[in-house]
């Protein structure tokens, strides 16, 4: 039997599947301990995260009172760090060839009845040049796993051109890549070519969940996968995103998992992760997710956002088009900084919007346009930011953290989301949009506590204005 060791490098030591259960037995007993709940939202109040233990300990408490004190205190701490600022990404699909045969995703090598199909680089060129008048800067590149159709060539190829392309005052600044699980020569690869964050879902960690739910595949290597990130770190890539498929396995065994991830990166690498998701099962091709057994109904999905803000509070939260509009407002509030808008699910879906979605990996709940979700965030007092600047500046890993713990990142993330949603305004919004996006923006650069860093914001801000671009703190 493996024991725990959270700088270990095997995967089943650093998730551990015994300290889970004992995690998650403690908690059950201690759940109802409302003065230990107290103590334990006091020590989110210093801003410096909980153990995983403590987090799942909260989680599972039921008094009405603490529940509303932990969204009061994830909304407290997400505005610490983060401000108001909502960053803005698309996700990109390249092709939905896959040879896994993963039971909860359609491009399951087995499912006959979806288009297979894959961009050349001349339909990515088209995808992008879409993507960008519609305003986006930052993308998230995805594609099936398939050795033959979709090799490490291929994706570098692609992001090689994606950041080759230039279309009126369009650029993608920013690209993401959630890719399967490779090897750190592949890394290194990704690393050379000016990726983002690498981004690899879990699923789950529930071991022997995840090889019934991976029966075939390169996907069905549970070490392999889970050891993905330490293999992406090895290689020079600092900044990587994790997650898990909320509705695979009971949804307390996996919030564990993902913190003890999250745990391990801090310990081994200096760095936990940039970004956690956190999507939900989705209706797709040939998959019904009333069939899996451990969907997480709404109210428990919000508290697990709020717990994980208090326990990563330095860490990015990402929320999809997979939740509709009322559950992204809900949860951005106590926790997320991360949303996409105007997203296709579909391999080719930006060019051919019309088009059935008959080959996409899963259904969008928020189908609102770019523009339209950037003017809801405005309207709910937010300032919607296209910003790619710490990447480009070299503000990754742990010298990005150290930044955010400081609190000096303020003076680079304020300044830059709103010279890059004013950027938004000039080239991609309506007048109404435009005209209460420039209220938003005075009233923020106001509240820019450096002076010298305000003034040069508001030059650049003019200089937008008469058709300048890419200004970056």
């Amino acid at each position: 039997m493996a024991t725990y060791n959270s700088t270990s490098k095997k995967a089943e030591e650093f998730i551990n599947h015994e300290q889970i259960l004992k995690t998650l037995e403690y908690a059950e007993e201690h759940k109802t301990d409302l003065k230990l709940m107290e103590e334990l939202l006091e020590k989110g109040r210093e801003y410096k995260g909980l153990s995983y233990k403590e987090a799942a300990t909260l989680l599972l408490c039921e008094d009405p009172e603490i529940i509303q004190k932990i969204f009061d205190l994830g909304k407290e701490i997400k505005e610490h760090f983060y401000g108001n600022r909502i960053v803005m990404f698309a996700p990109l699909y390249l092709s939905n060839y896959c040879v896994n045969k993963c039971v909860y995703c359609p491009y399951h090598v087995q499912n006959k009845t979806i288009p297979r199909k894959k961009l050349t680089q001349e339909e990515i060129r088209n995808e992008v040049i879409a993507l960008q008048d519609m305003g986006h800067k930052r993308l998230a590149l995805e594609a099936g796993e398939d050795p033959v159709n979709n090799p490490i060539e291929y994706i570098l190829e692609s992001i090689k051109t994606i950041y080759s392309i230039k279309h009126k005052n369009g650029s993608i600044r920013r690209v993401n890549v959630n890719i399967a699980a490779t090897t750190v020569e592949n890394y290194k690869k990704l690393k050379d070519a000016g990726i983002g964050t690498y981004i690899l879902f879990q699923e789950t960690y529930h071991k022997e969940q995840y090889e019934k739910l991976h029966p075939a595949g390169p996907k069905a290597n549970y070490a392999y996968h889970t050891e993905a990130m330490d293999r992406a770190m090895e290689a020079g890539i600092d900044d990587v995103g994790c997650g898990v498929l909320f509705g695979l396995e009971n949804y307390k065994y996996d919030f564990v998992g993902m913190l003890m991830h999250a745990h391990h990166l801090e310990k081994t690498y200096g760095c936990g992760p940039h970004t956690i998701s956190v999507p939900r099962v989705r209706p797709a091709d040939d998959i019904d997710p009333t069939k899996l057994e451990n969907g997480v109904p709404d109210d428990i999905f919000k508290r697990i956002v709020a717990v994980l803000r208090i326990a990563v509070p330095y860490t990015g939260m990402i929320m999809s088009t997979r939740e509709s509009p009322q559950t992204r407002r809900e949860c951005l509030e106590i926790g997320i900084t991360q949303i996409s808008g105007g997203s296709r699910t579909s391999v080719g879906g930006y060019v051919e919007e019309e088009r059935p979605e008959d080959t996409a990996q899963f259904d969008v709940d928020d189908r609102r346009s770019l523009g339209e979700v950037v003017d809801w965030l405005i309207d709910l007092g937010y300032v919607p930011s296209f910003c790619t600047a710490c990447y480009r500046e070299g503000r990754t890993g742990d010298r990005f953290m150290s930044l955010l713990k400081s609190g000096q990142i303020a003076n680079c993330c304020q300044p830059n989301a709103l010279m890059t949603l004013k950027e938004f305004l000039m080239d991609y919004s309506s007048d109404e949009t435009h005209a209460k996006g420039d209220k938003i923006i005075a009233e923020r650069l106001a509240m820019i506590p450096n002076e010298k860093v305000r003034k040069l914001t508001e030059e650049h801000l003019k200089d937008i204005e008469e058709g300048k671009r890419d200004f970056r703190f």
